[in-house]
């Protein structure tokens, strides 16, 4: 083995034992708070709720062909252990299909948010001056009105659909991004790291996405986990305004805006959409609140 090849082998060695030490420290830090696992082992049936029945249970069918009127809004049974809805269908099945709809569209959102708040944070902090006071005269506008009420307009404008409510909640809520890497790319191209690549020339689209970007991963992993549990509340707010998911689509704050009719009648058709709303949220705002506690210095627990 050449001399080149051992020392780049030492120097990523270096490297890597702080971050698998830092890594280790934080899971050690998350199993000791058992709200923070209870919310871990949530989000996890979730994710294989989302994955598993969409394959078992084909939306084609329980959602638009899969339809009873005979059957029509029945309490619940070991046959439909939810009961069923107006039409029939089983409200069992379409809860089990709307996490799937649920989380893809609340990901996608929040992702879409990143890819705009990040890199525009980042260089409003690294470069400063006019482009740092256009980027953020731009974000204090946005941030001028509540989220859901800005979503609300966007999807208005846009039209009624699941697709343009998720580009709604993305505009509703890359500012928050934008402004929190911005604080961190502050702080960070003040350190010696920083001055030391821009000294020897290293040009600044490297500085910004191999220096700073690095090390805001942390506070961007803090804020999108726990805006996942608000976006999720927010596309279930949008559908039950008529501005998101359409019917038949098997969406939970569809489901409750439908069962509005019928709820002196059968309130099981509005209880199981609105508690897996209520548990999603709950565990993603958990499952934050413990990433915050490991990720973040100020708040850390030892």
């Amino acid at each position: 083995m050449s001399t080149n090849t051992m020392n780049r082998k030492d120097r990523m060695i270096k490297v890597l034992t702080p971050r698998i030490k830092s890594t280790k420290e934080s899971f050690f830090l998350l199993k000791k708070n058992w709200l923070t696992n209870l919310a871990m082992y949530g989000v996890l049936l979730l994710i294989l709720i989302a994955i598993i029945v969409p394959i078992v249970l084909p939306a084609d069918i329980h959602v638009a062909q899969d339809t009873h009127p005979e059957f029509k809004l029945q309490p619940p049974s070991a046959s439909h252990p939810f009961g069923t809805d107006y039409l029939g269908r089983d409200i069992f099945k379409r809860v089990l299909l709307g996490t799937r709809i649920s989380l893809t569209t609340a990901l996608l959102a929040v992702g879409l948010a990143l890819l705009i708040g990040i890199p525009l944070g980042a260089v409003a902090g690294f470069y400063g001056g006019r482009i740092d006071e256009l980027i953020m005269r731009i974000t204090d506008i946005f941030l001028g009105f509540p989220p859901l009420l800005l979503a609300i307009a966007i999807a208005a404008f846009l039209g009624p659909n699941l697709r343009n409510a998720m580009i709604a909640i993305a505009a509703a809520w890359w500012p928050w991004y934008t402004r929190v890497v911005r604080g961190q790319a502050i702080s960070m191209k003040e350190r010696q790291f920083v001055k030391a690549a821009k000294a020897i020339g290293t040009p600044s689209r490297k500085i910004i996405f191999k220096h700073i970007l690095p090390n805001c991963i942390s506070p961007i992993i803090v804020q999108a986990s726990m805006d996942i549990g608000g976006v999720i509340l927010t596309i279930a707010s949008l559908s039950f305004l008529g501005l998101g998911a359409q019917s038949p689509t098997p969406e939970w704050g569809l489901m409750v805006s439908t069962s509005r009719n019928y709820f002196l009648n059968a309130w099981w058709y509005s209880i199981f959409p609105g508690l897996a709303i209520f548990f999603t949220v709950l565990v993603f705002n958990l499952l934050g609140d413990g990433l915050r506690e490991v990720l973040d210095p100020k708040t850390r627990k030892n």
